[in-house]
């Protein structure tokens, strides 16, 4: 998927994006998916990587960074369809194009 076609093309510049398999509560904000970086996938948040989560019906993403000058989220939503994921048991996927 392109960055333009995920929404993705400006603000990025991390040298990781790992996509996170298992959806989320998409009530949550950009501290507990903080929290979940580093109890769940036990990742240090800091490490200005991208971490991309969905929620449940795979409607919508939400972009995780944490840069040199604070917390940066981002969320896309799709009005039809779904994004397509990995549904291996993997908790965490590696990103190489972007």
């Amino acid at each position: 998927m392109s960055k333009k076609a995920m929404g993705l093309g400006n603000g990025i510049d991390s040298p990781a994006r790992w996509l996170v398999s298992a959806p989320v509560d998409f009530r949550c904000g950009m501290d507990r998916l903080l929290v979940t970086v580093r109890e769940v996938l036990g990742r240090d948040p800091l490490d200005g990587s991208a971490y991309i989560f969905r929620n449940r019906r795979g409607s919508r993403i939400k972009v995780l960074v944490v840069d040199g000058q604070g917390v940066w989220m981002s969320l896309r939503r799709l009005h039809q369809g779904r994004f397509i994921w990995p549904t291996a048991s993997e908790t965490l996927w590696s990103v190489s194009v972007w």
